[in-house]
């Protein structure tokens, strides 16, 4: 089986990934329930012991191992060596799924995915330990069992397409045979992709899913890990319940780093495609009459975009407030964009939520603004300094503060 586990963990406590997706719709409400099935987990409590015992023909003598798998390196737990009937046993104590490593020293381990109270029997051949092995006992070692097994039979197509490659290099007719194995290459990784994604997407609460998210082949080719929609569903779920995992705070964390890195990247882009001064935006306020976003040049201008049914956005709302009172004066100015449709539920929050500076929309998504500074997820906003050009993006709370402070005070 082959993994890539050695995951950087590190994960801040005020993340919140439940914005409104203004493209993916399923999954806000996929996130609805996980507070739900969160309650139910942990309403659970069980005996933290768990045994793990079972078969090896063919490894009289040796030794093997039961040790943890922790973000960075293992942590031993027990040893012994097998007798003549091949059989083993190991105790241990675990409050929440966690992964181990049954091996020997010859470089042959299997994955065990271990829930506390779980009776594992595990049997197999030493020769083929590491491929070929029972698992019972276990849902989450049989989940882990179904990957490897995937996994493996992938890395032996794509490992017969690149033997054939090589075999017919200097061949007359290669440049034909290599178009078309090619093709065979790209399908071949792109069903991983897509089982990996489904598996994910089929078992989002369990702890499997974290492998499935950094499975590899050779240790190059990351099969889902760049997929942000996946990992977004899997950090999200596995977060609301088992918060106090390594593994989870990895997941989260690098998730978190992902979408800065792309949020960066987005930037560039907008950049290279409009130039540093921001496109310009003309829509009308609740009153009809239209403003121009270039109208405030000269002045510091948050182009905030949100919308008044996104729960995220009114969250934000009082931040907003907040800022602006203690900056107006100093030549801040907030251009807010709705994305609402429905133009009585925007104008009642601009209302509730005392909003007293520039708000606009059409009331049909301003889908020209949304599609020119890239709109994905709200609340999102661009910083504009006093020449309109973009200095700043996705700034909220503390970080808005400090941004608007270092400049105009």
């Amino acid at each position: 089986m082959l993994f890539s586990a050695n995951v950087i963990l590190g994960i801040p406590e005020n993340v919140n990934f439940t914005g409104f997706n203004l493209y993916s719709m399923k999954i806000f409400r996929f996130l609805v329930i996980i507070v739900l099935v969160a309650l139910v987990f942990n309403a659970c409590k069980k005996s933290n012991e768990f045994v793990v015992s079972g078969k090896i023909t063919h490894a009289e003598d040796r030794t093997i191992y039961l040790e943890e798998l922790l973000v960075s390196g293992t942590k031993p737990v027990d040893s012994m060596k097998i007798g003549s009937n091949g059989e083993f046993k190991f105790k241990g104590e675990t409050s929440l799924p966690t992964y181990y490593l049954l091996k020997f020293d010859v470089g042959k381990h299997i994955t065990l995915l271990i829930d506390s109270a779980e009776q594992i029997n595990v049997e197999a051949d030493f020769a083929n330990f590491s491929y070929e092995y029972n698992v019972e006992g276990s849902s989450g070692s049989k989940l882990v069992k179904d990957l490897a097994t995937h996994l493996n039979r992938t890395i032996e197509k794509l490992d017969s397409l690149r033997s054939l490659n090589d075999m017919y290099v200097g061949n007359p007719d290669y440049e034909n045979l290599k178009a078309q194995w090619d093709e065979e290459y790209s399908q071949v990784v792109q069903e991983q992709v897509d089982y990996s994604t489904k598996f994910v997407m089929d078992n989002p609460f369990s702890m499997a899913s974290v492998l499935a998210l950094y499975q590899t082949f050779d240790n190059r080719q990351s099969f889902v890990i760049n997929d942000l929609q996946t990992m977004r569903v899997a950090a999200s779920a596995l977060n609301s319940i088992y918060p106090n995992s390594g593994h989870v705070k990895a997941l989260y964390a690098n998730t978190l780093q992902i979408l800065k890195n792309e949020e960066n990247r987005k930037m560039q882009r907008f950049i290279q495609e409009n130039g540093q001064n921001s496109p310009e935006i003309i829509l009308p306020d609740p009153n009809g009459k239209e403003i121009a976003l270039s109208s405030l040049q000269g002045k510091l201008v948050l182009l905030h975009f949100w919308a008044a049914e996104d729960r995220a956005s009114r969250v934000l709302n009082p931040a907003l407030v907040e800022a602006y009172q203690k900056y107006k004066n100093k030549g801040f100015e907030i251009y807010q964009v709705s994305l609402d449709n429905n133009r009585i539920e925007w104008v009642d929050a601009i209302d509730q939520d005392n909003l007293g500076w520039i708000n606009v929309g059409d009331m049909k998504g301003c889908a020209q603004a949304v599609q020119t500074y890239n709109i994905q997820t709200v609340p999102y906003n661009y910083l504009l300094d006093k020449d309109g050009v973009v200095i700043a993006q996705n700034l909220k709370g503390p970080g808005l503060d400090r941004a608007l402070s270092k400049i105009l005070n």
